[in-house]
């Protein structure tokens, strides 16, 4: 990953941009791992597994992960402070660093609301929660005990062992709120986005953080945590593109609907179906202009001129779900694509 951001919060990236990629452990998590292998042997920086309740549990993914990978930072992404106590969120993570041998990442945010509705826990979202999760998080890591009340509690809370390395915290999310937090007060944000005008947005709102972030925080960078999907047979793509879209279109803010010119009525229509697990429905109910404003779809060379815009105002670029109709194929493609958007 980069070892600095632009310190004067200029947008853009340099040689040194982080290319990661995101795993979902909706397969069997022996090609989860092999999807991580192949991600490693063709240079990206770092591997986030995907956290919910109706997909293979990503700390054994990570586990995995973390025995067969040598230089790949891995970590869940995005997790969120509900499901899991923050306590033990924070525990668990820390065991992926010893794994690891110090190579963790913590991806952390308000959560899918379409999954969490499952779970009763919708009105839980929110910026504080995630705020004091991961500064709990942090303080546990440097091995404090800790005493806390707020959206959570613990009560001389601390961890019986000693955490290797650094663990850079990514705040996943796309409200203007949300992106100034990160800027102020987290390493990373994991903006959900794959439109060079989301990315443009994101950058000012995350520059507008940075302004109040204290120097001993560190260096910052933005990441465009976008749909992919690459493959030589562009329709292809693009359909192995509806359903991660379908997610996507379902959890946006309004005003990055509006954006897009995105009907809301369509997208909670879209929310309800996937809440009811009548995906098949929730994804017909996808344009081609949604596709077009949440994912990058089709050809390897239509890629490289899409993450080039996305490059001008983010610090690097996550490829997610779909990845492509073969995702170890499209692992590859991505990488090539990437690095000729430099």
């Amino acid at each position: 990953m980069r070892d600095a951001a632009a310190a004067d919060g200029g947008s853009g990236a340099d040689e040194g941009a982080t290319l990661g990629v995101e795993l979902v452990p909706d397969d069997r998590l022996s090609e989860i791992v092999s999807e991580g292998l192949t991600a490693e042997r063709v240079g990206y920086d770092v591997a986030f597994v995907t956290c919910h309740y109706n997909n293979r549990d990503p700390f054994a993914a990570l586990t995995r992960l973390a025995d067969e990978t040598t230089e790949l930072r891995i970590g869940p992404g995005i997790a969120n402070p509900y499901e899991l106590h923050p306590v033990t969120l924070a525990s668990k993570t820390a065991t992926v660093a010893e794994l690891s041998d110090g190579r963790a990442a913590f991806g952390i945010g308000p959560g899918d609301p379409s999954t969490l509705r499952n779970l009763g826990l919708e009105d839980e979202r929110g910026l504080r929660s995630v705020l004091e999760a991961f500064k709990v998080a942090q303080e546990l890591w440097a091995g404090e005990r800790v005493t806390h009340k707020g959206t959570f509690e613990a009560h001389d809370a601390g961890l019986n062992f000693e955490v290797p390395g650094e663990i850079p915290v990514y705040v996943g999310g796309e409200g203007p709120h949300m992106c100034r937090m990160a800027g102020k007060h987290a390493d990373g944000l994991l903006y959900n986005g794959s439109h060079p005008d989301d990315l443009a947005w994101a950058r000012d709102r995350v520059d507008e953080g940075r302004a109040d972030r204290p120097d001993h925080r560190g260096d910052f960078e933005l990441l465009a945590y976008a749909s992919v999907s690459i493959d030589a047979d562009a329709e292809a793509a693009r359909e192995a593109a509806r359903p991660p879209v379908a997610f996507i279109v379902a959890g946006a803010a309004p005003p990055v609907l509006d954006r897009h010119d995105i009907d809301a009525a369509v997208a909670e229509e879209i929310g309800d179906r996937i809440s009811a697990g009548a995906f098949g429905d929730a994804f017909e109910l996808v344009t081609p202009a949604m596709i077009d404003a949440f994912s990058i779809a089709g050809t390897p060379e239509g890629a490289v001129e899409r993450m080039s815009g996305l490059l001008n105002h983010a610090d690097g670029i996550v490829v997610g779900s779909p990845i492509g109709p073969d995702p170890e194929t499209a692992i590859e493609l991505a990488a090539e694509a990437f690095e000729r958007a430099q």
